[in-house]
C-alpha cells in the first residue's frame, strides 16, 4: 500500500511546521479584523481587495496544506477531524443564531474535519494514484463553480444553489486537492524512510533537511493552540469593536 509508519518523534515537533501554522493564523486574525472593520465599523477598507484577498486564501491554504501533512503525523486522524467537524457544527449554530441567511454551512472547520476523517483512506492510495486524484479534484471543483443546482444538498461538494450566501464556505472540491498535496508532501519528506532513498512506490524521495534552530515560544504556543485561536478570536475581535463603538 501507498501509506509508510510516521516518523516516531513524540517530543520533537517540526519547527517548519509550527511556524507555517502560526503564519496561517497571523494572517486569518488580520483578514478577519479588516473584514469585521469593514463589515460592523464601517471603516473604509475593502477586504475583497487583492491583498486581503490573497491574505485571507494563503491563510485558509496554508491551514489546508498543513492539514493533510499533519495527518501521517497523527496517530488518531479521524478523532480529531470528529472532533474539528463538531467545533465546526457549533460555529454553524451559532452563526445560524446571529446572521441567519448567510450563517456557515460548510466552513473551514467543516472541510477540515472530513478531510481528516477521509485522510487515512488517501494515504493507503500511491503517490501516482494520488497526483490524479488532486487534479480531478480540482478540475471538478473548478467546473461545480461555474454551475448552480437547485437544492443545498451538494453544497459540502462545491455545487451552489441560486442565492447561496455565506460569511465562510470551503468545499470539499477543490479543496480536498490541496490536503492530498499535504498528504505527498507528508510522504516524501516526513515520513519513515524519507531521504534514504527507499520507496515502496518506486517514486523519487527527496531528502529535506532538519531545521535545528528553535522558534520563539510564542509562535508555538500559537500552532498548538490554532483551534481555540480560531473559536474565540471572531468573539473577541467583535467585543473589541463593539467597545470602541460605545466609548
Amino acid at each position: 500500500m501507498g501509506e509508510r509508519k510516521p516518523l516516531r518523534r513524540s517530543s520533537q515537533r517540526f519547527q517548519e511546521i509550527d511556524f507555517l501554522r502560526a503564519v496561517a493564523i497571523v494572517f486569518m486574525v488580520i483578514f478577519h479584523t479588516v473584514y469585521d472593520l469593514h463589515e460592523f465599523a464601517g471603516a473604509a477598507v475593502d477586504y475583497q481587495a487583492p491583498f486581503w484577498f490573497i491574505l485571507g486564501k494563503t491563510s485558509a491554504l496554508l491551514f489546508i496544506l498543513l492539514s493533510g501533512l499533519s495527518s501521517g503525523l497523527s496517530s488518531s486522524p479521524v478523532r480529531r477531524g470528529l472532533n474539528v467537524l463538531f467545533y465546526g457544527m457549533v460555529v454553524t449554530l451559532v452563526t445560524y443564531l446571529v446572521m441567519k441567511e448567510e450563517y456557515v454551512r460548510f466552513g473551514i472547520l467543516h472541510f477540515l474535519g472530513t478531510a481528516m476523517i477521509l485522510s487515512p483512506l488517501f494515504r493507503r492510495l500511491s503517490s501516482r494514484l494520488l497526483w490524479v486524484i488532486a487534479a480531478l479534484i480540482a478540475c471538478l471543483g473548478f467546473w461545480f463553480n461555474t454551475l448552480v443546482v437547485q437544492t443545498s444538498f451538494f453544497l459540502p461538494l462545491g455545487l451552489m444553489y441560486w442565492g447561496f450566501s455565506t460569511i465562510d464556505y470551503y468545499p470539499l472540491f477543490p479543496n480536498l486537492a490541496v490536503t492530498i498535496i499535504g498528504i505527498l508532501i507528508y510522504r516524501h519528506f516526513y515520513s519513515e524512510g524519507a531521504g534514504s532513498g527507499r520507496s515502496s512506490q518506486n517514486v523519487l524521495v527527496w531528502s529535506w533537511p532538519r531545521i535545528n534552530w528553535r522558534l520563539p515560544g510564542w509562535i508555538q504556543w500559537l500552532s498548538r493552540n490554532s483551534l481555540g485561536i480560531y473559536l474565540i478570536h471572531q468573539p473577541i475581535l467583535l467585543l473589541l469593536l463593539y467597545i470602541s463603538n460605545h466609548l
